[in-house]
C-alpha cells in the first residue's frame, strides 16, 4: 500500500465529506493504493455517524472512535499503530490542509528519500497577533532548542515512511514535536516543503493561545528528555554536586572564620548568626534534594511500565 493518510478531528461534521471526496480525487488521479484512517477524537457532533457512512461507502475508509477527547497526540499515536503505507501522511480535518499536496511529499520521501517532510503554511490566512506572531516566536524558539532547522513545526500536514512512526512515541501534547522526537529516535534526514494553507471553511479553530504556553512548556520538556530523558542522574546529580559545594566551602569558611576570631581575641558571634550559615544549611538541603531527585528519576526508568493513554470506543 502506497499511503495511510491520518486525519485526527474533534467536531468536524460539515468539513469530511468534502475533505473525503478531495482526497479520493487526488489518489484516483494518482492512482495510488491507500487508506484514509479518520480518528474521531472525542466529537460531540454527527462526525462519527458521517464516518460510518463513508466507511460503508468507500472500502478505503477506517475509523477510530475514541470515548471521549484525549488530544491530537492520541489520536496521532492509535493512527500511526494501525498505518500499513509505506508513507504515512497526516493532516487537519478542517480543510486547511490541501489534499493537492500529498503527491508532493510522497515524492520526497519515496524518490529523495527523506525520512520526515514537514509542510510549511508560509501564507498564512489565520489572524496575525493571535497566530501568526505567537507561531513565529514558538518555531524561533523549537529551532534554537531542538536544533531540528523548520520554519513550522506546528503542520499537521507532515509526511513520514512507516518505519518513522513505528518507532516514535508521541504522548502528551508532543504532536507538536514530531520533527524532534524522529531525530532523537535517529531519522535524521527532514525536509521542509511550503505548502499551501487554505482559509477555514467551516466551524472555528479548537486551538485558543493556551497551546502556544502548552507548547512552550512541551518544549521545555522535550530539551529535557532529549538530553537527560535516559540518565537523569546525570542533570540532577550535576547541580547537586554543585549545591554540596558551596555548602561545603561556606561551612569550611565559617569553621576557618571561628578560629581565627577564638586565637586572635576578636569577639566572635554564634554561628548561627553568621549568614554563610544559612548560605550552608540552604545549599546542602538542595544538593541533597537533587540527588534524590536524580535517584528516583533513574528507579522510575527502570520501573516504569506502559499505561493506557486513551480508551477507544469503535474501530471500523
Amino acid at each position: 500500500m502506497n499511503l495511510s493518510i491520518i486525519i485526527p478531528l474533534l467536531d468536524e461534521q460539515e468539513s469530511l465529506p468534502e475533505l473525503h471526496q478531495w482526497i479520493v480525487k487526488v489518489m484516483t488521479l494518482h492512482h495510488y493504493t491507500y487508506e484514509i484512517l479518520f480518528i474521531d477524537d472525542g466529537s460531540t457532533d454527527n462526525s462519527w455517524k458521517i464516518i460510518e457512512n463513508l466507511s460503508k461507502e468507500d472500502p478505503n475508509v477506517k475509523g477510530i472512535r475514541f470515548l471521549r477527547n484525549y488530544g491530537k497526540s492520541q489520536a496521532l499515536h492509535a493512527g500511526f499503530a494501525r498505518a500499513n503505507g509505506d508513507v504515512i501522511i497526516t493532516m487537519d480535518a478542517d480543510l486547511q490542509d490541501s489534499p493537492e499536496e500529498i503527491p508532493g511529499l510522497f515524492d520526497m520521501v519515496m524518490n529523495q528519500d527523506f525520512d520526515l517532510v514537514s509542510g510549511w503554511k508560509k501564507k498564512r490566512y489565520d489572524s496575525i497577533f493571535s497566530k501568526n506572531l505567537p507561531s513565529k516566536l514558538f518555531n524561533w524558539a523549537a529551532r534554537k532548542t531542538s536544533d531540528v532547522q523548520l520554519n513550522d513545526f506546528n503542520c499537521g500536514l507532515k509526511a513520514y515512511k512507516n518505519i518513522v512512526v513505528k518507532n516514535i512515541e508521541v504522548s502528551g501534547e508532543m504532536h507538536r514535536y514530531i520533527p524532534v522526537l524522529a531525530k532523537n529516535a535517529g531519522f535524521g534526514k527532514i525536509g521542509e516543503k511550503i505548502v499551501q494553507h487554505q482559509a477555514r471553511k467551516y466551524g472555528e479553530s479548537k486551538f485558543g493561545m493556551s497551546r502556544f504556553i502548552n507548547g512552550f512548556l512541551d518544549l521545555i520538556t522535550i530539551w529535557f528528555l532529549s538530553k537527560y530523558g535516559k540518565r537523569p542522574m546525570h542533570l540532577f546529580g550535576a547541580f547537586g554536586v554543585l549545591m554540596l559545594i558551596i555548602g561545603f566551602i561556606s561551612t569550611f569558611a565559617i569553621i576557618i572564620l571561628k578560629l581565627v576570631k577564638l586565637y586572635s581575641g576578636y569577639q566572635t558571634i554564634l554561628v548561627t548568626e553568621n549568614p554563610l550559615f544559612y548560605i550552608a544549611l540552604t545549599a546542602m538541603i538542595i544538593g541533597t534534594q537533587l540527588f534524590l531527585a536524580g535517584f528516583l528519576g533513574e528507579i522510575i526508568l527502570r520501573t516504569k511500565s506502559n499505561e493506557e493513554r486513551y480508551k477507544i470506543s469503535v474501530e471500523l
